[in-house]
């Protein structure tokens, strides 16, 4: 028998890690046989594979979908919004030249809106007015593509760009912070010698593309021709919209009509007309009418297409004015036992604070604690003196640290730990210490001096006396005025009183504050959530399933409908007919709560073509996404490593801040405009941008203020310092809040000097004479409560 050929094994340098050492094993499993896994790592790849294959098929099928939504039968008409980039750009030829293009060849007045079986396609073609800012932000929220038109022939040499003018500029920044659709450019105006045209066209695309997105497109748009090879490419393309504006259904009237109501004089049924976009819209949902207001629905009535797609070319034009006789092809009436509830403000009740009189177990627990309080020693380290020992924190310190004084004890002073001036970032120059420079050194805090029990030389002044040194001292210090914050301490009201609800703080980040302390009245009129993160899932899930589910009291996006608005004040339904001739009236239905008043976060930075100032609780216009409210917010920091803010006076340029206001919740992602009402007659103006941050109540303010004083007589660590104060009972009533000054110097009240309300302070270095000694009390801020609520209806 021959011998059998043993070839040599193929090498295995290019197969994967895991079958090179299949044939290792280790210590632990070497008294078992190793298994091959070769059979799962192929099932693992076979199922990824699979799993990747489907992902594609439906992400394929989703596309589809919505290209066929969006040009099928039963989508809404695309809405085309022209805006010119200039005072000089011909809208009116151009959506005459587009319409007609769209329309029957012997049309003679088009509408705004027609069907072309041609390109099987229905368009809306709106053109926004020139110099009207709000027409201009309606129309930019509800186009599906806006058309910037920009005229070859006029140039702005006052812009960077020469084809867009201030209010061009302005509007441009204004969409880009809502949230810009589908984008094109228009060239019109262009010279009719190819050569001239060419260097023309190149001139105006170089000077506009670093002004929009990338995939905006630029067309000529000058004769017939152009205008198909734009429309037709415009067919195929996928439209996209801003995130916020697929979240909520809404319908852009093109009818409005009004129905007067016999049981509640005053009111009247607002009918408004036309497709409905985005998603199914439920009768038993809330509705809000853009600068009006929210309200309930009492019928949806679905009315057939006046529109049609496969219409003849004859009637491929509608004039939604003209059409008196509609079809109702079905009626939904809300379920009153699914409606949902118009709830605006909370109710509160008066008795829910009330306070009871403490029962005699409750007193009896008190008094044992108050023994045990007595009883219980404090260790402390050797050589503390009384003043070191108040900031040492125990258990028993945070217990007094509740009581509060009268005005004769020296500890009267609220404090929640005095700030460290130093180490905050506000108010303070930059000015930092070392650990070593930071810690107090008091030594000879003890020694007395002959200088330091003088009487003061300012006891014998009056009050007209003190007023005008004060103001000599002030002008000599005016170079110091990076202190925004400084106020002066009355002469005839006593500080404790006048200051009553401010307090210190030893460190601004880490010293507690209850938010629910001394609330105002307000927030007994407002809701709040649990978690509001998780609260947003939950409505955002169940919007989803009412849009996936097929239910009989919704109407699917894309029908033409009639909404019934319930109660609605006839003066304004009224002026609501005569405002759809020149601006889009917007209804969008409103989610889970949004109807609800709390307190909304947003995150606000001053737009560059505003040049006042903005002050704090200063009435604004809120756009948030469709809606519009008027609100008064406070402006504050956004500290990211603390839980408390500091407040702004003023909204400043150039950064962002946290702008907090009194309105209806929304849910984020929102955009935001803020407007602001110049003088009656004139348009208003951009004020800020920003978008919704949160909604939380208990986001602590707080405002922030400065008492100064001023050396008199320095001796080594030890100063005399006067006019913060005007009495020796409100030296010894903030004598717990420690004081800084503005080189650089930090230190503590010892004791009231005189009878004019001076005193001595032990600082840990000496004080310059020219310094200032400060000190900062806070107290809680919150926005205002809005006068009115709404810009149309209350106009």
């Amino acid at each position: 028998m021959g011998r059998v050929q043993a070839n040599k094994a193929h090498k295995t340098r290019f197969s994967s890690k895991s079958s090179r050492n299949i044939h290792r094993t280790s210590l632990k499993d070497k008294g078992r046989i190793a298994k091959s896994d070769g059979n799962v790592g192929k099932g693992a790849r076979a199922a990824r594979i699979q799993h990747n294959k489907m992902v594609r098929e439906q992400k394929r099928a989703a596309l589809l979908k919505e290209r066929r939504a969006m040009s099928g039968s039963s989508s809404p008409p695309r809405v085309i919004v022209l805006f010119g980039l200039s005072a000089s750009a011909d809208l009116d030829s151009l959506a005459k030249d587009l319409l007609r293009l769209l329309s029957a060849e012997d049309a003679g007045v088009v509408p705004s809106t027609v069907s072309s079986p041609e390109y099987k396609m229905r368009v809306t073609v709106l053109k926004a007015p020139h110099g009207d800012l709000t027409a201009c932000m309606e129309m930019a929220k509800v186009a599906d593509l806006i058309g910037f038109v920009a005229s070859a022939s006029s140039l702005c040499e006052d812009t960077s760009s020469y084809y867009i003018d201030s209010f061009g500029n302005q509007c441009l920044s204004v969409f880009r912070s809502i949230g810009l659709p589908s984008t094109v450019v228009f060239m019109r105006d262009l010279p009719l010698d190819m050569k001239k045209r060419q260097e023309f066209k190149k001139m105006c695309i170089s000077s506009l593309t670093p002004e929009f997105p990338e995939d905006c497109r630029f067309y000529l748009a000058d004769t017939k021709d152009e205008l198909h090879k734009f429309m037709w490419l415009f067919k195929g393309q996928r439209v996209s919209a801003p995130h916020w504006r697929n979240q909520r259904p809404y319908l852009m009237a093109q009818k409005v009509d009004i129905v007067n109501d016999d049981q509640n004089p005053g009111k009247s049924t607002l009918l408004l007309t036309g497709y409905l976009r985005a998603r199914s819209l439920s009768v038993n949902q809330l509705v809000h009418v853009s600068g009006v207001g929210d309200f309930q629905l009492t019928k949806i009535e679905v009315i057939k297409d006046p529109l049609p797609l496969n219409a003849r070319k004859d009637h491929g034009a509608m004039d939604f004015d003209e059409v008196h006789e509609v079809e109702v092809i079905k009626s939904l009436d809300p379920n009153p036992m699914k409606q949902e509830a118009l709830l605006v403000e909370n109710v509160p009740d008066p008795l829910a604070g009330e306070q009871t009189w403490p029962t005699e177990e409750e007193m009896a627990e008190a008094e044992r604690a108050h023994e045990q309080k007595k009883l219980k020693k404090r260790s402390l380290p050797r050589g503390t003196s009384e003043y070191q020992a108040a900031w040492i924190v125990d258990d028993s310190d945070v217990e007094d640290s509740e009581s509060d004084g009268d005005g004769d004890d020296d500890n009267g002073m609220v404090l929640d730990e005095e700030e460290n001036g130093i180490a905050s970032r506000e108010g303070h120059n930059g000015l930092y210490y070392d650990d070593d420079q930071a810690s107090l050194n008091l030594r000879d805090s003890e020694e007395e001096t002959e200088v330091d029990s003088m009487i003061m030389d300012g006891d014998n002044l009056t009050k007209e006396q003190i007023k005008d040194e004060l103001k000599k001292i002030k002008e000599a210090h005016a170079e110091d005025e990076e202190f925004p914050d400084e106020v002066d301490t009355p002469l005839d009201v006593p500080a404790r009183r006048r200051f009553a609800k401010y307090r210190g703080l030893k460190s601004f980040r880490t010293s507690s504050w209850d938010p629910k302390e001394s609330l105002p009245p307000e927030y007994a009129r407002i809701f709040a959530f649990d978690n509001f993160k998780r609260t947003q899932k939950h409505v955002l899930a169940n919007a989803l399933d009412v849009e996936q589910a097929d239910r009989d009291d919704c109407v699917p996006a894309g029908t033409y409908v009639r909404l019934h608005v319930r109660e609605v004040p006839t003066g304004v339904a009224t002026g609501l007919c005569d405002l759809v001739k020149t601006l889009p009236i917007v209804s969008c239905g409103l989610l889970q709560h949004e109807s609800k008043m709390s307190v909304l976060h947003f995150s606000i930075k001053k737009h560059d073509s505003y040049s006042a100032p903005v002050k704090s609780k200063e009435e604004l216009i809120f756009h948030v996404g469709f809606r519009q409210f008027v609100a008064r917010p406070i402006f504050s920091t956004d500290n990211m490593n603390s839980d408390k803010h500091k407040m702004e006076r003023f909204l400043h340029a150039g950064c962002f801040s946290v702008a907090s206001i009194y309105a209806p919740i929304s849910f984020p992602p929102l955009p935001l405009i803020a407007l602001k009402h110049a003088e009656e007659g004139s348009a208003p103006a951009v004020v800020a941008v920003g978008s919704l941050k949160s909604v939380d109540p208990d986001r602590v303010i707080l405002k922030r203020i400065i008492l100064t004083g001023y050396p008199q007589r320095v001796s080594k660590l030890k100063a005399s310092v006067r006019y913060m104060f005007h009495n020796p009972e409100d030296v010894r009533w903030f004598k717990p809040v420690e004081v800084w000054t503005k080189c650089g110097r930090r230190g503590r009240v010892k004791e009231p000097v005189g009878t004019h309300g001076a005193m001595k302070c032990v600082l840990n270095g000496i004080l310059q004479q020219h310094d200032t000694v400060c000190m900062s009390l806070y107290k809680r801020a919150y926005p205002k409560w809005p006068e009115h609520r709404f810009p149309i209806a209350d106009a």
